[in-house]
């Protein structure tokens, strides 16, 4: 009788051999930060640019303006004459001062490319007017005129080169990239906790669907919400998790991510503000701050963050809104924070994916995922978090709630009900940061199925991001009414087709489920026993700090 292993390794020793090399190459690109950030920013761009190529011109809210701004402001017109256009929202009549400038006619087009499938989910794309370079100039008004011109200098310089409707997705592609840049330094700053499954699980909670298609599109959107999840992290990670020799690269990420926040809208001051305020209820031990703010690169840092904001409040200050609503009587502050709390689950959705003109909702296993997750990290974090732990958790959820109720509150009678879920997404992108952080800080390391876990979430979160796309794209290729499986479709994607961007984000969704699965420390029994014997003495001990996991750590 020949034995079985005479005729080579059984298929289960196969999967086993090629899970090791996959957690092996995985170990070798978290060791690196430069590594691991070239690899995030890889995976990140990728989900980004299949988003800007499966989202037609126009496709997405408010970008028309947007991109007429930022043409304006490569051609040097940062500011624009005013022009009072006459507006409907939410059954509110008004006008909008909005900024008119001269450009290429091609801009004329595509200020109207959208108007004939946009809230009509059931018509695909296909309807929309070719985008064709004309010759001539004509004067176009953008609502986003009083925006910031840094994120439209930033993009808006293709459309100096570049002829017509390429212009506009390698516009796209530069957005994509400054996103996935933030992020990837996110990741990075992530990877630096013990256990970086859980902090890298944290950030990809916090980039959402809905906040791939923004990094994919032209809307200074993207790059808030993206500079929102890199100051959280990198101010989570910088005061519970310190280490003085990460000092200096964590207080420049975390300069650089409120630089760009601050430097998209003034709301950027109130939500760099909120996350340096709840990362230091999670301060980890009583010397931190000070030698945080002795060191050098905080001074420097914060000089560079205090310009930035005082240039933005000056933008702000000095291009008001003159817009005039004509609203209904019985309309107050009141009534219209009634309607945004009635509003929560609808924004709530926006947060997670609603894509188009807010016209595409997602499919059911996206939202029920991704809140399974979520809720998931805040029971955890809950159940085994101090006191101060307890209270940033349910602040953030308080704020999550209480600002738009204020928000809405404060501009109703002046601009009309315009908020949208996205518009959070830089504060609520704290929420699974935040729970991811103290789960690895305080959840026993042993008696728990951390792998298991780290690897359903991380599977649950791909195939909760991969369906958001589809079904997406199937809405402006057939429409919500048309083929389940795409084909045929009356739209598809431009350069590629539909089938290769599907194909592209699969794969990346994959390879981030695996960033996340696989990326784990493999410590020794030495380290281990230090981390107990850490946990047991010092100042973290003194005030409660010691992570539950340094005092069960298993030998």
């Amino acid at each position: 009788m020949v034995p079985h292993a005479e005729f080579g390794p059984t298929p289960k020793a196969h999967f086993q051999m090629m899970i090791t090399a996959v957690k092996s190459i995985a170990e070798r690109l978290a060791t690196s930060p430069r590594r691991l950030w070239a690899v995030a920013f890889a995976i990140l761009f990728a989900l980004s640019a299949s988003w800007s190529l499966a989202t037609p011109i126009g496709g997405s809210p408010d970008e028309p303006a947007h991109l007429i701004r930022a043409g304006a402001v490569a051609r040097g017109q940062v500011n624009g004459e005013e022009v009072m256009t006459p507006h409907t929202v939410g059954g509110i009549k008004s006008y909008w001062a909005e900024s008119g400038v001269v450009l290429p006619r091609i801009y004329e087009d595509v200020a109207e490319t959208h108007s004939c499938y946009a809230f009509k989910p059931w018509q695909s794309a296909d309807c929309a007017p070719a985008l064709k370079q004309r010759s001539g100039t004509a004067e176009v008004t953008t609502s986003a005129g009083r925006y910031h011109p840094a994120y439209y200098f930033a993009v808006g310089w293709p459309s100096l080169l570049l002829p017509g409707k390429t212009a506009f997705y390698l516009m796209r592609l530069i957005s994509a990239a400054i996103c996935a840049a933030l992020v990837a330094s996110a990741v990075v700053s992530a990877a630096e906790w013990r256990r970086r499954s859980l902090g890298i699980l944290g950030v990809v909670a916090a980039a959402t669907p809905m906040s791939l298609f923004m990094f994919g599109v032209v809307n200074p959107s993207g790059p808030e919400i993206a500079a929102g999840i890199l100051v959280w992290s990198a101010a989570v990670a910088l005061l519970m998790n310190p280490d003085p020799q990460l000092l200096s690269r964590r207080v420049a990420r975390l300069g650089i991510g409120a630089t760009v926040l601050i430097s998209i809208r003034p709301l950027g001051v109130i939500w760099c503000s909120g996350a340096v305020f709840f990362a230091l209820l999670l301060l980890g031990r009583r010397d931190v701050l000070g030698s945080i703010l002795r060191h050098r690169a905080t001074w420097v840092w914060g000089a560079l963050t205090a310009v930035s904001a005082g240039v933005a409040l000056v933008w702000s200050s000095t291009h008001p809104d003159h817009s005039v609503i004509n609203a209904p009587s019985g309309f107050t502050p009141l009534s219209a924070a009634r309607q945004t709390f009635d509003n929560g689950l609808l924004y709530m959705k926006q947060m997670i994916g609603y894509f188009g003109w807010l016209d595409a909702e997602p499919p059911a296993v996206t939202l029920l995922l991704w809140c399974g997750v979520a809720v998931l990290l805040s029971l955890l974090a809950l159940c085994y978090a101090r006191l101060r732990d307890s209270l940033a958790v349910l602040g953030i959820l308080a704020g999550i709630v209480v600002i738009p109720l204020v928000a809405q509150a404060m501009q109703a009678q002046k601009v009309g009900m315009i908020w949208q879920g996205r518009y959070l997404l830089p504060f609520a992108v704290g929420l699974p940061i935040v729970c991811a952080a103290i789960c690895h800080e305080r959840l026993p390391q042993g008696g728990f199925a951390w792998r298991r876990l780290m690897v359903l979430c991380s599977a649950v979160l791909a195939l909760a991001d991969f369906a958001a796309f589809v079904w997406a794209l199937r809405r402006m290729a057939v429409g919500t009414g048309g083929s389940f499986f795409i084909s045929p479709a009356h739209w598809a994607p431009p350069f590629v087709g539909w089938q290769p961007c599907v194909l592209l984000y699969g794969v990346a969704v994959a390879a981030l489920g695996l960033l996340v699965a696989l990326s784990d420390r493999k410590e020794t029994d030495q380290q281990q026993g230090e981390v107990s014997s850490a946990g047991t003495s010092g100042d973290g001990a003194d005030d409660g700090s010691a992570p539950l996991a340094a005092v069960r750590a298993e030998a």
